[in-house]
């Protein structure tokens, strides 16, 4: 079973985490949120109202300036508020009012509170200012006959308000000044504030001894009409002497309302919500794990010893640093692994130089122990006949043949000798010109007799031949050591021809040797020019040669670093040695 990617398990848990915050804060919200909202605006309302108490009773306040922290307190708390006795009758100016001067030059003030409650947009809309003359109808107070509560206002043609038929009393002049409540205070509950001191006044026997002894009241109060939940504050206040009472009624009904609506809202709300954490989610998981999975795949490769295919993040955070990180990382590593493996490569080769050499040196040990155990076994024993007293007419047989098993072991020491030398590279060439014609001519004189032996021709045939440039003795060596093999290995009555010829082609010389006889098995050509090496089991050393010969020639012509090789003929084998 496939286990799930790194993709899948940060959406999963993203997801999760996003949507039981969210339920949280929609369970938090439809359960708590309405009593949370209500204890708040209780506290922040008697916080208010305490301070305003607090600075009435301390302080000597004008008319105006009671008015004006009124206003300040109404519009901190959207709540409407008076300063009453125990009765319920209002101590204080009403903060909205028109001041008349009537044309007695009596002062009349015009209470608005109630007035505003229904006709507030209506007002508004006369553009009452000073100097205006107006039209008030309505009722003069009991207590203070210059304060009116109108039902009517005039101005010029327009009235607001209801013309009642019980108005006692009509008052014309012109406006002295005129205080109205300020955009959007116009339906602040100024009428639930009368109907609560209406309910509330006279207050019972418990509640004045509590207000007295400085504590404040804060009564949950259900209007009887509407049904609505309000919260009414009484704090109680001692001026000059008398106690008084600050009066407010905070509507706790539209935070009700609001989460009826908000339930309902919340069903749709949280489709789109859910719908958006499972985006957010894919998104979140995929930002996340994209550079993971990358970095994932490139240690894997890395694993395998592929750094070939690295590429950095291209991201300015921890996961791109971490990116850089794993990329220099692999670059030095390949380039360690690189050079590790030139090293393993150069050990390996190296050891298996030095077996090759150990494997040759024990092979040149068990041949030229070989080599020299024959005419030693012949000199021994053609010493010990001397010894014995053999007939006088043997003795000179017998030390000739001593003489020449002494002369070949001569000979196959000092090639082992120049074999050692040229091996070790002890040997330092003095280059020359010359033409190799002449000095196969030489040898070809000086092998006359050998050849004849066999009834061998040797046949020389320079073709635009050009000097060769290398050490003289040397060559000689390596021609003398081809021909003698030449020689050696030809047909009776045969000819050897050794041709020398410009390549125009390749810009080199070629020298072919060519002789008639059996060939060299396709498999052992590259074999002959190892040490004491024979082809044939039948090509003892009575054919003659210490078996150093091609080993030899091999040696001299790869340190003058030209190119040579033998090749079957149809009736015989070639040598050929190219130079420039």
């Amino acid at each position: 079973m496939r286990k799930s990617g790194i993709t899948v398990k940060l959406f999963a848990v993203t997801a999760l985490f996003f949507m039981a915050f969210y339920a949280m804060i929609m369970i938090f919200q439809l359960l708590f949120f309405d009593r949370f909202y209500q204890h708040h605006k209780t506290k922040e309302a008697a916080k208010h109202i305490h301070q305003l108490a607090e600075g009435y009773e301390n302080n000597t306040w004008s008319e105006a300036e009671l008015t004006k922290q009124t206003l300040h307190y109404m519009r901190e708390t959207k709540s409407p508020l008076t300063i009453v006795d125990a009765e319920g009758f209002q101590l204080v100016q009403d903060p909205f009012n028109i001041m008349l001067e009537t044309e007695e030059g009596q002062i009349v003030e015009v209470s608005l509170s109630l007035l505003v409650t229904d006709y507030g947009k209506q007002l508004r809309a006369l553009h009452i200012d000073t100097g205006d003359t107006l039209t008030v109808q309505g009722e003069a107070d009991a207590t203070v006959p210059t304060v009116i509560y109108p039902s009517t206002i005039t101005k010029n043609a327009s009235s607001v308000g209801e013309d009642l038929v019980d108005n006692k009393v009509t008052i014309k002049g012109k406006v002295k000044s005129i205080s109205l409540p300020k955009a959007g205070m116009w339906n602040r509950g100024l009428g639930l504030l009368y109907d609560a001191l209406l309910e509330w006044f006279p207050l019972e026997e418990k509640q004045i001894k509590q207000l007295s002894k400085g504590k404040s009241l804060q009564i949950d109060w259900v209007e009887s009409w509407t049904g609505k939940h309000n919260l009414i504050l009484i704090e109680p206040v001692k001026k000059d002497g008398e106690m008084q009472f600050m009066f407010s009624v905070t509507s706790l009904q539209e935070i009700k309302d609001t989460n009826e609506a908000l339930r309902v809202f919340y069903v749709y709300i949280g489709i789109a919500g859910l719908i958006l954490i499972l985006l957010l989610s894919l998104f979140y998981s995929r930002l996340v794990s994209r550079p993971l999975i990358k970095l994932n795949e490139m240690a894997k490769k890395m694993v395998h010893l592929d750094f070939s295919s690295a590429k950095p993040i291209k991201q300015k955070d921890e996961l791109g640093s971490l990116s850089n990180n794993m990329l220099v990382m692999a670059k030095n590593l390949d380039v360690a692994l690189t050079d590790l493996k030139q090293a393993n490569g150069k050990l390996k080769q190296d050891m298996e130089q030095r077996e090759q050499m150990e494997k040759e040196q024990r092979e040149f040990f068990e041949h030229a122990s070989h080599e020299l155990k024959t005419p030693l076994s012949i000199v021994k024993s053609f010493a010990e006949g001397l010894q014995d007293g053999v007939s006088p007419d043997k003795q000179d047989h017998y030390i000739e043949v001593i003489i020449e098993e002494s002369d070949k072991m001569e000979v196959l020491i000092k090639d082992m000798l120049d074999l050692a030398k040229l091996e070790n590279g002890a040997i330092k060439l003095r280059k020359t010109s010359f033409l190799l014609s002449e000095m196969i001519e030489d040898l070809a004189d000086k092998l006359y007799c050998i050849a004849k032996e066999k009834n061998v021709v040797i046949e020389i045939m320079p073709k635009n031949e050009q000097p060769m440039l290398a050490d003289y003795e040397w060559m000689e060596r390596v021609m003398r050591n081809l021909l003698m093999n030449a020689v050696r290995h030809s047909e009776a009555n045969s000819a050897i021809t050794i041709a020398i010829e410009l390549d125009q082609e390749h810009g080199e010389s070629v020298c072919m040797i060519e002789n008639k006889g059996a060939h060299i098995p396709e498999e052992q050509l590259g074999k002959i020019w190892n040490r004491f090496y024979r082809t044939e089991s039948s090509r003892s050393r009575m054919t003659g040669g210490t078996g150093l010969g091609l080993a030899i020639v091999q040696q001299i012509l790869d340190l003058h670093a030209f190119r040579y090789g033998a090749e079957n003929l149809s009736d015989g084998v070639r040598f050929y040695v190219r130079f420039k």
